[in-house]
């Protein structure tokens, strides 16, 4: 069987964002190891390593996401995984009026992985982009109150090829699957 290779989907970020949240940035003392700006995105779902008649099934079903209304996401601020006290992933969460949106793409994303033969999703979804890796893990407390104020429509979601080895994980873009207009 053909391989497709390590697979996700994701609401990317526009260039003007990424630019404005890595001003927002600046200066400030998050540690870890930061993820490019070019890698930030909003995972709906990791698929992993996938055979093309997976691929094909998953994508057949993923369509459905064309029929979701473009939305506005918003940033609010800075957390971290597990917990922002012992943080190994550094990440900028989501305003709660962006959750509905994304969860309903999520759960699109999810049932055409499944319908693909791959297994449930175990973790609930957590929509946010991750800023940094900690190793160790240490507190970052003293970035909770940084507020991003930034926002944008959303209007595509974007099956992505993960190549790593070499330095930082490079995306390609598999398919561009554009979202309901008004």
């Amino acid at each position: 069987m053909e391989a497709v290779g390590r697979v996700f989907v994701a609401v990317p970020l526009p260039p003007e964002i990424r630019l404005a949240l890595a001003d927002r940035l600046v200066g400030l003392d998050i540690p870890g190891k930061l993820v490019p700006a070019g890698n930030w995105h909003l995972t709906l779902r990791f698929l992993g390593n996938i055979e093309r008649t997976t691929y094909e099934v998953f994508l057949s079903r993923l369509a459905a996401v064309e029929e979701i209304p473009g939305f506005r996401v918003s940033f609010d601020g800075i957390g971290g995984f597990p917990r922002p006290e012992r943080a190994s992933v550094v990440w900028a969460g989501l305003a709660s009026g962006s959750f509905e949106s994304l969860s309903a793409l999520n759960e699109i994303a999810e049932q055409a992985a499944e319908t693909a033969g791959l297994a449930p999703e175990e973790r609930p979804f957590k929509p946010h982009v991750s800023l940094s890796r900690v190793r160790p893990a240490e507190s970052i407390d003293y970035l909770s109150a940084i507020e991003l104020g930034l926002s944008w429509l959303a209007d595509r979601v974007v099956v992505y090829r993960s190549h790593l080895g070499g330095g930082p994980a490079h995306y390609e873009e598999l398919e561009t699957l554009m979202l309901a207009g008004d």
